[in-house]
């Protein structure tokens, strides 16, 4: 059988103010070059050889999550991924690697069009396999055209090619015509973040795959949704694919999703404040350092990752010891370039996108390190690319690391592969959400989330939402 892979792939928070161009996506035309693409070419191709079917790549395409895609941008890509598919013709399945919460202008559900648009191509008896994000909007068009939709259980985000696999096998089975798949959906009508690396979340994950091993049970998916997406069908869904069993999906979704609104006081995001943080962190001596996630300022939700509220707080107490990354500025990295490692000198550092980046920091600080071609793991392993990047130590002992290709922090080589020693440090300071985990809770002797007023903001119940309904938790308690 002839499996025609491909995908375009990035997140939109519709508050953030830059625009996602053509010019921000890395495009991969079938060659298997880039860094996201090589993920699903490897998969793909030692899954066919496996199961001796022949995997066929089309276009596939990422971009840095960042505000509302440029309406040219998306059907520049739109219009090639459908004609290569196209010229790829006859297949037997079609698996698309999308994300769920893209947004352009005047399409708000990117990835319903896209499914549609396949289908119209592919006819109604070629199976659509869709994997998405879990911090998706699972909407009716994606329902309505798609066959089989899984999105990823846990969050970071490890199991993508384990979803993926999950995909390419449930999809090869409805082209075969073992299975039927039907889907069942259940809205939530919440507003959130679940992290799934502790309890209650962490068990619920593994109800969903025990579920999975029950006859006539193919699929069971949470979607989170993307809190910072103002489009009508945003929020946390749940939707269970059936082998011909309606009622069962249905059943199973329902009761899936009441579970999750149980769990709603125990799962809501309880952040540490500022203030509290700098206090923990000047009271912390010896052993592991403090982990703080500064998540509001996580370019893999859009935004800018250059944020300086916690970094004014660290300068204002005079608390050293910390390193904190990253921080995309252009100019400061330009700077620390032009003055060569070693040199000693005044930097302005970050406040560069808006009032939600907080004010620039003017620092004195000694030029540590310079790479050109600086990179992280990435989620699964995979290396995230962080451009030119700049280790600066400033004179009160904070170790910054400065970055061209805006990143969040996934890996512990953000701070190490420039030579930063992260066992002499009081506290790590990571401008990410929750994709840092797996590599720095190991090093934490605490992980604290800390709110700042940055672009993602977690108060939740008043997020300033025009598109989508406003009847839904944290904002009201009974919804309905």
């Amino acid at each position: 059988m002839k499996i025609h892979i491909a995908g375009i792939a990035t997140e939109t928070n519709t508050f953030a103010l830059a625009p996602t161009g053509l010019a921000a996506w890395e495009v991969d035309h079938g060659e298997g070059r880039s860094a996201e693409a090589r993920r699903w070419h490897e998969a793909g191709r030692r899954l066919a050889a496996r199961d001796g079917h022949e995997a066929h790549f089309g276009l596939l395409a990422a971009a840095q999550p960042a505000g509302t895609t440029v309406q040219s941008a998306y059907e520049t890509l739109r219009d090639e991924l459908l004609q290569r598919l196209q010229a790829a013709l006859p297949v037997n399945a079609v698996l698309l690697v999308l994300h769920g919460a893209m947004v352009a202008e005047g399409c708000p559900d990117c990835e319903g069009d896209l499914i549609e648009r396949v289908r119209a191509l592919v006819g109604p008896g070629v199976p659509i396999g869709v994997e998405l994000d879990l911090h998706c909007h699972f909407t009716e068009r994606m329902h309505r055209h798609a066959d089989i939709v899984i999105a990823y259980k846990e969050y970071p985000h490890t199991d993508m090619v384990e979803r993926f696999e999950e995909l390419w096998a449930l999809t090869l089975a409805a082209a075969q015509g073992r299975v039927r798949p039907v889907t069942a959906v259940h809205d939530c009508r919440m507003v959130g973040f679940w992290h799934t690396t502790r309890e209650p979340m962490k068990s619920f994950v593994a109800r969903m795959k025990a579920l999975e091993a029950q006859p006539g049970v193919l699929s069971v998916s949470f979607g989170h949704g993307f809190p910072w997406g103002d489009v009508p069908e945003a929020g946390a869904k749940v939707w269970v694919v059936t082998d011909g069993d309606p009622a069962l999906g249905e059943r199973l979704a329902q009761a899936l999703g009441q579970e999750i609104w149980d769990m709603r006081h125990q799962t809501a995001a309880r952040p540490t404040r500022i203030a509290e943080a700098m206090d923990r962190l000047a009271a912390h001596t010896g052993g592991r350092p403090l982990v703080l996630a500064d998540t509001a300022d996580n370019a893999g939700g859009g935004a800018g990752s250059d944020s300086t509220f916690i970094l004014q707080a660290l300068v204002q107490r005079g608390i050293g010891q910390v390193a904190l990354a990253p921080f995309w500025d252009l100019g400061a990295l330009q700077v620390c370039a032009e003055a060569g490692v070693g040199t000693r000198l005044s930097l302005r550092v970050g406040g560069k996108l808006g009032p939600l980046s907080g004010d620039p920091v003017d620092l004195r600080v000694t030029v540590r390190a310079l790479v050109e071609d600086h990179w992280q793991s990435g989620l699964g392993g995979h290396p995230a690319p962080c451009g030119r990047s700049a280790w600066v130590r400033t004179d009160d002992g904070l170790d910054l690391v400065l970055i061209s290709h805006r990143q969040q922090a996934f890996g512990t080589e953000l701070f190490t592969g420039l030579g930063i020693d992260l066992s002499t440090c009081r506290g790590i300071v990571v401008k990410s959400s929750q994709h840092f985990h797996a590599a720095f809770a190991p090093l934490a002797s605490e992980v604290l989330y800390v709110e700042s007023p940055g672009l993602l903001n977690t108060d939740f119940a008043n997020v300033a939402y025009r598109h989508r309904s406003l009847d839904y938790w944290p904002r009201v308690e009974r919804v309905g």
